[in-house]
């Protein structure tokens, strides 16, 4: 079987609850994401996963990540990865969609980027890292990360243009599964986040 990609995204913080940018700011989980992440990690270890016993795992080296994947029960195996860090989003960080649109009227990060931060095309950079990285292995990866840099690995792993993020939205400490479908990349589930309603 052709190796997949498992992406989870962080639990929740008071700056995602919020909708403000948060890129490289260290934003701690809520206790409602530390229980996000517990729920993640029982799912992870049942049936079909199991535990996903040999897969390699990698993380965000931020906090909100990182405690994601301890809380889930894989930190003992995951190394970080400074390539998983979100976007870095420069004036914007710490803005609301609504407080960057006061100032720049139909911005959109998909096709404006930020001032001050990474150019789209160093995020698209670091996402094709990841995808290069989890089609060369022999086995299964899972990363934790950020809403952005997840949504970009989404829409890389497909072929498509970075601008195709816009369409694939990820809530906090969701799952998603990117694989293959008669040889072609494909999502096999995206933005599941199921193990919530426990």
């Amino acid at each position: 079987m052709a190796p997949r990609i498992l992406l989870a995204r962080h639990g929740q913080t008071e700056w995602s609850l919020s909708g403000k940018h948060t890129g490289r700011t260290d934003v701690p989980l809520l206790e409602e994401g530390k229980r996000g992440a517990e729920l993640l990690g029982r799912r992870l270890h049942r049936a079909p996963f199991d535990g996903l016993d040999g897969v390699e795992v990698r993380t965000s080296p931020l906090a909100r990540a990182r405690e994601t994947c301890e809380i889930a029960g894989f930190g003992e195996r995951a190394s970080t990865w400074d390539t998983l860090l979100e976007w870095d989003y420069g004036a914007y960080e710490g803005m609301t969609p609504a407080e960057i649109q006061a100032v720049r009227p139909g911005w959109l990060i998909w096709r404006d980027g930020v001032p001050e931060g990474e150019t789209l095309a160093e995020v698209g950079a670091r996402a094709d890292e990841v995808v290069a990285w989890a089609r060369a292995v022999d086995r299964d990866v899972l990363v934790f990360a950020h809403g952005h840099i997840l949504r970009s690995i989404g829409a890389r792993w497909l072929g498509l243009p970075l601008e195709f993020a816009a369409r694939i939205r990820l809530n906090p400490t969701s799952l998603s599964v990117l694989g293959w479908a008669y040889g072609e990349p494909a999502i096999e589930s995206w933005n599941d986040c199921g193990h919530l309603m426990a």
